[in-house]
């Protein structure tokens, strides 16, 4: 509680700000807490009431910040409510009609707890269309320890009288008067505005007629009139208008922290207004103050207690585990029982810290949902964090692995001299996430469980474009965003000192310098409330009871999110829980189930840590798709390293990190040895030379500690923490700690600082080994699910970055590697997902971009409940308007989906409307049961396609790849085989295999390309990243200015083109850097060198346009051949003449209707 005392230790101002809305305000206040503090200390004023609009979201940080600060926080809310003076009841359509603004500010802790149960029911019961509020009813119930201030003009008294309703005025005022007796404040105001002049008289005479005190405030919505401009343009994000529009919500100029002198003179004909601001603050002396963890109780103890339950759970736990993970065929019993008394020692001793420290419920909790989890097909990690470091947790399955084999060590996770609530993070399926939060929702009690509330904050990019959108400067501030550096978190200010480019739009254009003025001002404020995506907390009483509670529209749950966020929420006395969703054990789970089809019994958690097969494609970095492993530079690093076991594993996550990367090449050398480890002495042997002398991981200090001077692992871990706080005055006393142990121990002195002193520097960058384990193992699964099972893995990893065209490109590449076929869409074949089909990879019908989930969901029921589709007419019957919709049906046509039934792409696409036509009358003769327009029943009916063109090839792929996003069936470059041969191009395989060997070369590559993305210099010179493929892949290479300004147009023609690039080795990345160095068109160079080509007729309407296009041409060195497909024979006939094929010739006749094929010969 805050003590009247407080005040008058201060020199008081003589008047203290009720009415702030700081950045919690969401898109409306702009005062960050620190700054309201810094403006309170500026002018003395000893206590300020904080006020948001209809949230408590900083209740919590306000009252830490105020009282570090000595000033007093009165915390307080702006809350939307419905007086019920009216008949008519609006909708959030019209929110501010018919429900107003009042303020209420909290006494003491009753106040606290009604104020908790207001906003509460604000927003848990109040319909999802209206404006979230509090009827009179509940706003009465929750009165006492609250005092109200009327609401200004803008509150329910001063709408009435606005309205020229003055008896129902005085019906809104006598009814606040009755919920808060002696605790009602009218509220005078002046901003400046018409209301306030139209409605303070009335305001007077009501409150002198019915005794009811003044109180004199300024809404605070920024923080100093230079703030109003950047202020407005908030709002206007906020209403998603622009600044220009007249007919918006305003604010005034006046609505800023005003000086205690300049409220007193604008209220100098009031001062009892203005002195009773500090007779509201003296009436309110409540904080919201931190609070220790407190544990529900784990239900399932029966009459045992929770320490009991634990103890019996753990030891036979540690029995099975034993049995199926430790103990070895061909042991002895006596070799068995050795090695279960190492395990049940450091399991008693476990047991003894976690039951002295009160923690057996906690275990028992996170044990019992994640038990619950796997006994319910929910994947679940093998647990991250320091929580690995626990033999009870792998005992109970918390965690699966094994802490004594991989020296993970508890102190790091649970120290008896180190009193912290204990946090496994847990990964769950994302999937499936939200059925383990069910469960426990179900078990301790709705009213007991929350998620954790998370903020959205205007950062750097979004803050430029969000302003430019106000400004209507969409184009200007779009190209202003893409010069702020990608690096997450880079503010505006570091944007400004790396790129020039800032200082030269700003100097040149007086609105970019406004509009960057404006997005300094606003970066960092709140712009949206949300969940977060992992945390869950769950308390020993109903939520309502210890914190406010909210409910997030956005979220698909009903379950309530605590209005304080994941840095206050722990401190209210809530237990946090995280649920972490991990993509890759969704892909694990889908690939063991794709493989268990096959009859092959495979449990993931059960396999070979020693597998010969998974190290030999980790020796070869053969690891697109292996967890953690994907990137150039780590393909590099296992390539270097060839790991041969978990630990190598475990140290190459944990090197692979600025700072300890440096430790690389020394590792590796140290490993196949070419270098000689050095343990700094031999007592330090046995701890280093898993890691060949290089300290990796924090454990290490621990046990460096405790073995060369005496410290207990509890009191190495404080040196741990000590050592990554870098405080001076507690390094100096823990060097003295460890020269006196090391001393004692026979070790030198100078030896002993000089180990410290290593071990103090590589404190700046050690892991957490326990961690680093969990992930190593994941990513150990999936190159064995690889390895062994590289058809399935491919399936569920292309399932699951289904949206990631650029992932999927790459994965392309991978199944052609390994020679996995990766067949087309297919109605008739293809399932939601990436399917595996006799070997090979069948298409995902949701990957097809612009595909519904419903409409494929449909598909795949439908096709499993009645047999493979017919035709399109059985197809379109079948599925009908309520399963199908027009932009599926022409993304699965343009995709090739219905080839197995209509091969003309063109014919379908044409008759798209005609289609969708038939599908609604499919779905309204189900529902009717009568004759369609036509007379006849559908299921009688052949829809009469109209015809049309086929799609030529190109067509044909161009269709396919806008809605692939690469060419699947075939590329734009494989009719051009012979002539790239000729012309010796390589492909960009071949030229990633030269440079690999070479370093580098200059090769000449022919290429399709797919985007140009130009960019400028620091210099203010232009250059390019072009996006291309060929045959073998998609791949990248830069154009610089000269290049750009010469190829530009070539670049950007939309046709094959022959570059010369050249190619070097890239550190870090398995692709090579490649340069332009030359461009031209493909049929241009063809044009000069074709020896003759060979055009396949398909169709009679072919044969004019070829007549007229082959008879045009001059004579030449090329000879015309026709292939001419009729029925069941093929014909060839070769025209007598030679021809000069020229380039737009070669480019048109592919075009022709008819002509299925151009080959070169």
């Amino acid at each position: 509680m805050v003590q009247e005392t407080v005040l008058s230790a201060l020199p008081v101002a003589d008047f203290v700000h009720l009415r702030v809305h700081t950045a919690y305000s969401l898109l409306e206040g702009a005062v960050k807490i620190k700054k309201l503090i810094d403006l309170c200390e500026k002018h003395r004023m000893p206590a300020v009431a904080m006020t948001d609009t209809n949230n408590l979201f900083g209740a919590f940080e306000m009252s830490t910040e105020c009282a570090a600060h000595g000033i007093q926080p009165i915390i307080g809310i702006q809350l939307a409510v419905d007086l019920e003076v009216e008949e008519k009841r609006f909708s959030a359509k019209d929110p501010d009609a018919g429900i107003d603004d009042i303020v209420l500010l909290v006494q003491n802790e009753q106040g606290y707890a009604n104020l908790r149960m207001l906003s509460e029911q604000s927003y848990m019961f109040t319909p999802n269309d209206e404006k979230p509020h509090v009827s009179y009813e509940v706003l009465k119930k929750y009165s006492d320890g609250l005092i109200c201030l009327t609401g200004g003009a803008k509150g329910a008294v001063g709408r009435m009288i606005l309205a020229g309703k003055p008896d129902k005025a005085e019906e809104v005022l006598k009814r606040l008067i009755e919920i808060y007796p002696k605790r009602l404040y009218m509220e005078i105001q002046r901003h400046g505005t018409s209301e306030e002049d139209q409605t303070e008289p009335a305001f007077l005479d009501m409150a002198y007629k019915y005794d009811v005190p003044l109180v004199a405030t300024n809404e605070v919505f920024f923080t100093g009139p230079d703030m109003f401009e950047a202020h407005d343009a908030l709002i206007c994000i906020k209403e998603k208008t622009h600044v220009i529009v007249n007919e918006r919500r305003r604010l005034t100029p006046e609505h800023y922290f005003k000086s205690p002198e300049e409220m007193k003179k604008l209220f100098d004909d009031l001062p009892e207004a203005v002195a009773n601001t500090v007779v509201i603050a003296k009436r309110c002396g409540f904080m919201v103050e931190k609070q220790p963890p407190a544990l529900p109780r784990y239900p399932d103890c029966g009459d045992k207690t929770e320490a009991e339950v634990l103890q019996e759970r753990a030891r036979a736990g540690l029995e099975k585990r034993l049995n199926v993970h430790v103990f070895k065929e061909g042991m002895s019993e006596e070799e068995k029982n050795a090695l279960r008394a190492q395990y049940t020692q450091r399991l008693e001793y476990e047991l003894g810290v976690i039951i002295q420290m009160d923690f057996p419920g906690y275990f028992l909790i996170v044990s019992d949902f994640i038990q619950w989890s796997k006994a319910h097909g929910i994947p679940v990690g093998p647990g991250r964090g320091s929580g690995a470091g626990s033999v009870v947790a792998w005992s109970l399955t918390i965690t699966d692995l094994d802490p004594i084999r991989f020296h993970l060590l508890f102190e790091r996770f649970l120290n008896p001299e180190r009193v912290n609530m204990p946090d496994f993070d847990v990964d769950f399926c994302q999937d499936r996430r939200g059925e383990t939060i069910d469960y426990v929702r179900e078990k301790y009690g709705h009213e007991r469980v929350a998620q954790i509330i998370t903020f959205g904050k205007l950062q750097a990019k979004a803050v430029i474009r969000d302003v430019g959108r106000v400004l209507q400067m969409d184009f200007v501030a779009d190209k202003l965003a893409r010069l702020v550096p990608a690096k997450p978190g880079t503010t505006l200010a570091e944007a400004f000192s790396v790129e020039p480019e800032f200082d030269k739009q700003r100097k040149g254009d007086t609105r970019v310098e406004q509009l960057l003025d404006i997005a300094v001002k606003l970066e960092g404020l709140y712009r949206n409330a949300s969940t977060h995506a992992a945390g869950v907390v769950v308390g020993q009483k109903p939520l309502n009871q210890i914190v406010p509670v909210y409910r997030d529209l956005s979220a698909d749950s009903d379950l309530p999110v605590t209005q304080y966020n994941m840095k206050f929420v722990e401190s209210t006395g809530l237990v946090k829980f995280d649920f972490l969703g991990l993509k890759t054990l969704t892909v694990i789970a889908e690939a063991v189930k794709m493989v268990q089809k096959r009859g092959i019994q495979l449990n993931i958690s059960e396999i070979s840590l020693d597998d010969r097969e998974t190290y030999e494609l980790l020796h070869q970095a053969e690891t697109d798709g292996v967890f953690q492993l994907e990137s150039g530079g780590m393909r590099k690093t296992l390539r270097d390293m060839q790991p041969d076991s978990l630990e190598d594993l475990i140290a190459l996550v944990s090197l692979y990190r600025p700072g300890p990367m440096d430790n690389i090449p020394s590792y590796i050398a140290r490993k196949h040895g070419k270098e000689q480890p050095d343990y700094m002495h031999p007592m330090l042997e046995g701890i280093l030379k898993e890691t060949y002398g290089i300290m990796i991981y924090q454990e290490q200090v621990m046990q460096i500690a405790q073995k060369m001077a005496g410290y207990t692992l509890g009191a190495a871990d404080l040196l741990r923490r000590a050592m990554g706080k870098k405080k001076k005055e507690e390094m100096e006393l823990q060097e003295a700690i460890f020269i006196e142990g090391a001393t004692k121990n026979g070790i030198d002195p100078a030896k002993a600082k000089s180990i410290f002193a290593r071990m103090a520097k590589f404190a700046e960058y050690g892991f957490n080994k326990s961690h680093a384990a969990a992930y190593a193992l994941i990513a150990y699964q999936t190159a064995y699910l690889k390895a062994h099972y590289p058809v399935e893995f491919m399936a569920a990893t292309m399932t699951y970055d289904m949206q990631n065209t650029d992932k999927l490109a790459l994965y392309k590449k991978e199944l052609g590697r390994l020679n996995i076929a990766l067949l087309p869409p297919d109605i008739n074949h293809s399932y939601v997902p990436f399917a595996v089909e006799d070997g090979a990879v069948r298409y995902a019908l949701m990957a097809v971009k612009g595909s519904g989930e419903a409409p494929a969901k449909a598909v795949v029921a439908e096709r499993e409940k009645n047999g493979p589709f017919k035709s399109m007419t059985d197809f379109i019957r079948r599925m009908d308007s309520s399963n199908l919709d027009k932009k599926s049906l022409e993304t699965w046509i343009k995709a090739g989906t219905f080839d197995c039934l209509e091969k003309n792409r063109g014919l379908l696409h044409a008759n798209l409307d005609l289609l969708m036509k038939h599908a609604r009358a499919a779905g309204e003769e189900k529902n009717s049961a009568q004759i369609n327009l036509f007379g006849q029943a559908v299921a009688e009916e052949v829809i009469p396609l109209t015809a049309a063109p086929a799609w030529t090839p190109d067509e044909k792929l161009k269709m396919e790849s806008s809605v692939i996003g690469f060419y699947l069936s075939a590329h734009p470059l494989d009719r051009y085989g012979k002539s790239l041969e000729r012309l010796r191009a390589m492909t960009y395989n071949e030229t990633v295999r030269g440079v690999a060997k070479a370093g580098s070369l200059r090769a000449k590559m022919a290429v399709t390309v797919t985007s140009v993305r130009e960019r400028m210099s620091k210099k203010g010179s232009k250059y390019a990243f072009v996006s291309a493929s060929d045959t073998s892949g998609s791949f990248e290479f830069t154009v610089f200015s000269e290049g750009l300004s010469h190829y530009r147009d070539i670049l950007k023609s939309d046709r094959p083109l022959l570059i010369t690039v050249n190619a070097e080795k890239e550190e870090g990345s398995d692709d090579p850097r490649m340069i332009l160095q030359h461009a031209e068109i493909l049929d241009d160079v063809i044009s000069q060198t074709a020896g003759g080509i060979m055009i396949v007729i398909d169709r009679a309407e072919a044969v004019e346009p070829l007549k007229n296009t082959i008879g045009d041409l001059r004579p030449g060195r090329s000879r015309v051949l026709f292939a001419v497909l009729a029925d069941k024979w093929e014909v060839e006939i070769v025209c007598e003449k030679t021809y000069a094929l020229t380039a737009d010739v070669l480019s048109a006749l592919p075009k022709i209707q008819g002509v299925s094929e151009v080959r070169e010969l």
